[in-house]
């Protein structure tokens, strides 16, 4: 029987999934290739160099393994490997950056597919709570460590699945367990992967990440009583939810309708929390509201603050450059994030522009993404773009850095400016996060 030829379009992350869950094992498949835009927060802004997907990752059935592409190569690809389908496997997209890439395939002569959740998602033997979002960058994480926190509250063992970011060596990286400051240490750990896992592993709770979710469900189950899946990149969770809660942003209204697979997120939904409402406005907020009311009539609103909080005498009457969290701004197509929120709201004498400023990577940054506002994204994909981010601040030259990112950038940077690091919190206004526990509590074991 001749075999479906495969490849599938990814960032680092649920393309292996899929690849993983789908196609690994499946017979009448053959995966001849990976594609990785350059797109998304995979750290290159030039299109990255061929590498593979490892043989101790794909498998008996790929004893070389499977290259990796540049998206950039995919009507050449489809060509020269006869490729029969396209999968799409990344996420935080327009549909119609969907349907494009989809163009791309039909016209270059395969047919395009997605993988639906009743594949992809593994089912866990201990309750899974996922929280996910409609775009990158509405508050998941300040709402997964809430909700552990409640659990822990609870006396039950919590422990944290993030959605995959594996940017090094991906056999090493295949099963990845934080428990630590030391744990984060021993990695070399990207800005964007510390952003998620350091404010978990502060708060006491023990985090997975990796590349092979069948593995990292075993050895998670094992240690857990309950999962709190945290859905980085606004990704469908890997696993089966038992309560799905997913975030929705005022600041960006409109986009939870807009977006893949943000939208799918939606429909899924359990519980909708439109977050930030203290600092959006009132008809960008019920936008949103009417958006899930049509698309999700049975998903219960839950309407949250993002509540700041940094020391306003650092702050107040200085001039600031605002450093904020990569993805939310690049990808996530956020003007300002939570430092931008501090400094107006804590009254900075001057917010400072860095993008005259900019060297190396972080200008070519600002080139692509030419929505940012007076703030720095936090790119720190190695240790080149590191340096180019502290000699950018160094060139600003602030009295003060503000930093809106979830994890200490100053264990990171060496500058020689003060840094203030912004706290943002989920508040809840009309059903505390509490209370969804107490209604599902059969249902979760509590």
């Amino acid at each position: 029987m001749t075999s479906t030829r495969v490849l599938i379009m990814g960032a680092a992350g649920r393309d292996f999934h899929d690849f993983n869950t789908v196609f690994r094992d499946d017979e009448t498949c053959e995966v001849v290739a990976f594609t990785q835009t350059t797109a998304q927060n995979i750290g290159e802004l030039d299109a990255p160099p061929t590498r593979r997907y490892p043989a101790a990752l794909a498998g008996e059935r790929y004893p070389e393994g499977i290259p990796i592409h540049p998206e950039d190569e995919l009507e050449t690809i489809i060509r020269e490997k006869d490729v029969d389908t396209v999968v799409f496997s990344y996420s935080d997209v327009s549909h119609e950056y969907v349907m494009q890439r989809a163009s791309r395939a039909l016209a270059a002569g395969a047919d395009f597919r997605l993988i639906g959740p009743g594949r992809m998602m593994l089912r866990s033997p201990v309750p899974v709570i996922a929280v996910d979002a409609v775009r990158t960058g509405c508050g998941k994480s300040q709402t997964s460590r809430k909700l552990a926190d409640l659990l822990s509250a609870r006396g039950k063992e919590v422990v944290v699945v993030r959605e995959p970011m594996p940017y090094g060596d991906l056999v090493d990286q295949r099963v990845q367990r934080f428990a630590s400051m030391e744990d984060l240490d021993e990695h070399d750990l990207t800005i964007e992967e510390l952003e998620e896992y350091e404010g978990h592993v502060t708060s006491g709770n023990v985090v997975y990440a990796g590349v092979d979710y069948e593995a990292i469900l075993e050895q998670a189950s094992s240690e857990a009583e309950i999962i709190v899946w945290d859905g980085g990149n606004n990704e469908l969770p890997f696993f089966v939810p038992d309560l799905h809660l997913v975030l929705a942003d005022p600041h960006r209204p409109g986009d939870e309708i807009r977006y893949h697979p943000g939208e799918t997120n939606l429909r899924l939904a359990d519980y909708v929390i439109i977050n930030k409402e203290n600092t959006a406005e009132e008809p960008a907020i019920a936008e949103v509201e009417e958006n899930v009311r049509e698309t999700n009539p049975d998903a219960t609103i839950i309407h949250a603050d993002s509540v700041i909080s940094a020391d306003r005498d650092a702050i107040e009457g200085r001039r600031v450059l605002v450093v904020e969290d990569g993805p939310t701004l690049t990808h996530g197509d956020a003007p300002f994030g939570a430092g931008m929120i501090a400094a107006r709201q804590y009254d900075a004498g001057e917010i400072l522009d860095p993008e005259p400023s900019a060297v190396g990577s972080l200008e070519a940054v600002f080139n692509r993404y030419d929505h940012l506002e007076a703030v720095l994204p936090a790119m720190g994909y190695g240790d080149e773009q590191l340096r180019d981010l502290e000699a950018t601040i160094e060139r600003v030259d602030p009295e003060v850095v503000i930093t809106g990112t979830p994890h200490d950038l100053s264990r990171l940077l060496d500058i020689d400016k003060p840094i203030v690091r912004v706290q943002y919190e989920l508040e809840e206004k009309n059903i505390e996060l509490d209370t969804v526990l107490d209604r599902h509590a059969d249902l979760l074991g509590l």
